[in-house]
């Protein structure tokens, strides 16, 4: 494999856990959430939310739409920070282990303009990335081909220079279509060994 010039990261299930439907489940119990989620394509209005769309009128939009579910679709909006939660531990060690080697480490996230502004302030280390690339502000989301040629475009590096940890194969598949070396993040300790593998980090710097 070609050298590795710079480490990418996606941010929901590899840095903050992302689980909508575990949080509706502790909120409305799960014989709601199911039926909630089974009438309401709420993973495509957070979609809509991650293309750019405002983050208040696209929930408040699809409340309008489905009367009998406002509030609880508005819950989305009004407790979002407690979905996006909580951080993994492990990889933000990780984001600043590689840093702290002078590893350039970038952010490529399917994320709204609003919600990430949200999450700044909680999650610090959302600022410690060398480039971010958040799907709101390029109006594009993974797994599209564009959103990779903006990114390649943008930092300079070589798509076989890059390595991408994401938890979704489908984004996976798209980053290799273009020559991107990947990993499928299973969790924070495979994200580790393969780091180590790499020889981007020692062992020590990678616990």
């Amino acid at each position: 494999m070609p050298n590795v010039q710079a480490v990418v990261f996606d941010i929901g299930n590899v840095l903050i856990e992302w689980q909508p439907e575990r949080f509706f489940d502790s909120v409305i119990g799960e014989d709601r959430r199911r039926e909630m989620f089974a009438t309401i394509d709420l993973h495509g209005m957070n979609d809509e939310v991650d293309r750019g769309g405002t983050f208040h009128e696209v929930i408040a939009a699809t409340a309008d739409r489905y009367p009998e579910w406002r509030d609880e679709v508005m819950i989305w909006h009004d407790r979002w920070i407690e979905m996006a939660a909580p951080e993994i531990p492990h990889s933000v060690r990780l984001l600043r282990a590689l840093r702290a080697k002078g590893v350039p480490v970038f952010a490529l996230t399917n994320f709204g303009i609003q919600t990430f502004a949200i999450a700044e302030p909680v999650y610090p280390f959302l600022s410690e990335f060398d480039r971010r690339y958040i799907s709101g502000h390029m109006g594009v989301i993974k797994p599209e081909t564009r959103i990779y040629q903006m990114v390649e475009s943008d930092c300079g590096v070589p798509p076989e220079g890059l390595l991408f940890a994401d938890d979704r194969i489908d984004n996976l598949r798209a980053a290799e279509a273009r020559g991107w070396q990947t990993h499928l993040f299973e969790g924070p300790q495979g994200w580790a060994d393969r780091l180590v593998a790499e020889g981007l980090l020692r062992e020590g710097e990678a616990q």
